[in-house]
């Protein structure tokens, strides 16, 4: 009678790993942290940007009193009187507000509402914008958040500030694992409702109140402000034509805001930055960061001074057109207004109690809806490499440093005695020393380190291949992940550790780094070892590394997501984007 075949032993720091909450704890979470009121940095000067509230006020009144004396002009007058406001040889749309228009418009507000929310909570993790690759402090050009001490380590996680739970999803700090997901899953569905705007849009004859047609728009925009600004309003043509400041207005944000807000969010990916070569590094993650955030400025002041003319000039009329697709004196479109709204107040007040409570399943929900966007991006084999003059000045250091005597007694032994073992589904276990992985064929790497928080430098790295360890080890034709267990535990207690595709180790850029600039790595940085993935994020590259398993699945694993931060952080175990 012949024997089972026998599995192989298991690694035994499988036994350190801690399982995690399905939701926020908040006695085990970051303490709050508060930023500052945003400032703006001019030269060497920073300009707290509330100092713009009363700027603003006074400019709005120096307008309005210089568009009423403009008025009185005769110039003017005539300027006006020949461009009343809607350039005359524009086409009129005959369909008025169909029913899509209005059903997309509210979708519009409604996934923005989301979005929004959730794009300032992941920047509230690295709460300042930099026009370089790199994030060398005191080369940002904006924050929320003192700047960087001198006197102390400060990690990338200690920059990180907390939001009102109004206005960030979920509002507490260094949740942006939770605000991803919220973010990129709406921005799916935003981008599908586009899609279905602009096939409707121009199928029909509303692409003609939008699109400029002649040149007569810009002296019409220009009537129009003058109008609008002298408190005098321009007659409302609305129904079928826009004035020229509103199609200027509505053309930028639907046709150049919305897909530079697609494109630079795309454009901060390792993997999509990577694959696309010279066009990743010419529009590199910071200036991508940046172009990002004045989209979205340009969005909230669009969104803030679109929703007060719709009061201002008319709410009876402006909700007629747009929520009752009638152009009468009825009240037929405020209820549905108004019903609107309160979808939307509803839907802002729960969104983040509800992420709090059922953390997972918004997790589990965002990689339903994006996984698959994920995996496909994991595939591409990065190749994209820079120069030594792009190597950065400061290289942010994160993560939990390992705190116990082992590794306390490698450290002061140089990593005589350290070992790196190999096991799992593999045709031979194998131990490496130090020395050996030195002996071994060196892979050298300038790249550029994408941080899940969002800052980002460049690097140049030694070590040794992943290809060419999984040549030696041979693992079986069952192994589908490799795990990387640390020395370091993770912020929350139980071993630190993280999971890869089997197919994300053979990549010609995944290796076991021993060296950073040309140096031995530092212990802050992740020596003796550490994973350098350049396909994903950054938190998926271990540092600290003390061993690897191949296993077939993970779902036995910590709490099952692939990952110490995907357990108890709600990361996404594929983050290539």
């Amino acid at each position: 009678m012949s024997k089972a075949p026998q599995s192989p032993p298991t690694e035994p720091l499988r036994a350190s790993l801690s399982d995690a909450d399905d939701r926020i704890r908040l006695n085990h979470w970051m303490p709050p942290q508060q930023g500052i009121f945003p400032h703006i940095r001019i030269g060497q000067r920073w300009i707290n940007t509330l100092w713009g509230l009363p700027i603003a006020a006074a400019a709005l009144l120096c307008l309005i009193a210089l568009a009423q004396s403009l008025r009185e002009l005769h110039s003017v007058a005539s300027f006006i009187q020949s461009h009343p406001g809607i350039a005359q040889s524009a086409p009129s749309v005959d369909s008025g507000f169909p029913w899509w228009l209005q059903l997309q418009h509210f979708l519009n507000m409604f996934f923005m509402l989301f979005i929004m929310r959730a794009g300032l909570q992941i920047l509230a993790d690295h709460p300042r914008l930099y026009w370089r690759r790199d994030c060398t402090p005191g080369t940002d050009w904006f924050r929320f958040q003192v700047p960087v001490p001198k006197d102390r380590i400060w990690t990338a996680k200690d920059d990180s500030v907390t939001l009102p739970t109004w206005l960030g999803i979920p509002g507490l700090r260094h949740t942006l694992g939770l605000a991803r997901w919220w973010h990129f899953s709406i921005n799916l569905l935003w981008l599908i409702n586009g899609i279905a705007f602009y096939a409707l849009l121009f199928s029909t004859d509303q692409w003609r109140r939008l699109v400029p047609l002649t040149w007569e728009v810009f002296p019409a925009a220009l009537s129009t402000a003058i109008q609008y600004a002298s408190l005098n309003f321009p007659v409302d043509e609305g129904w079928t034509r826009y004035n020229g400041l509103q199609q200027f207005s509505y053309f930028v944000t639907v046709f150049v805001a919305a897909p530079i807000s697609i494109l630079t969010g795309l454009m901060q990916s390792p993997a999509i930055s990577n694959a696309l070569g010279w066009f990743g590094r010419l529009l590199n993650r910071q200036a991508m960061r940046s172009v990002h955030f004045i989209a979205f400025t340009w969005f909230v002041v669009f969104i803030l001074a679109h929703g007060a003319m719709v009061f201002i000039t008319g709410i009876r009329q402006n909700t007629n057109h747009m929520f009752g697709g009638v152009n009468d004196a009825s009240w037929r479109g405020l209820p549905l207004f108004l019903v609107a709204m309160a979808i939307l107040v509803a839907a802002w007040l729960i969104a983040s109690p509800i992420t709090i409570r059922y953390a997972r399943l918004v997790q589990r929900t965002g990689a339903f809806m994006i996984g698959w966007l994920m995996e496909i991006a994991e595939g591409w084999d990065p190749r994209s490499q820079l120069t030594k003059e792009d190597i950065s000045p400061y290289f942010w250091p994160n993560g939990t440093m390992p705190n116990s005597k082992e590794f306390d007694h490698l450290l002061a032994e140089n990593f005589v005695s350290y070992r790196l073992r190999v096991s799992g589904l593999v045709e031979e276990s194998r131990e490496f020393s130090l020395a050996d992985l030195r002996a071994m064929a060196k892979q050298e790497q300038i790249t550029t380190h994408f941080c899940i928080q969002g800052w980002s430098g460049v690097a140049e790295w030694g070590g040794v291949a992943m290809r060419d360890i999984l040549d030696l080890v041979k693992p079986t034709p069952e192994a589908r992940y490799a795990v990387f267990y640390s020395l370091a535990d993770g912020a929350d207690g139980g071993r630190y550790y993280d999971v890869h595709g089997i197919g994300n180790m053979r990549h010609a850029l995944t290796i076991l780094a021993y060296e950073m600039n040309g140096a031995p790595l530092s212990a802050l940085h992740g020596a003796p070892l550490r994973l350098r993935c350049e396909n994903e994020l950054g938190f998926k590259m271990v540092k600290w590394v003390t061993a690897i398993e191949f296993v077939h699945d993970f779902a036995d694993l910590g709490a099952g997501q692939g990952g110490y931060n995907e357990d108890h952080e709600f990361y996404g175990y594929r983050m290539p984007i």
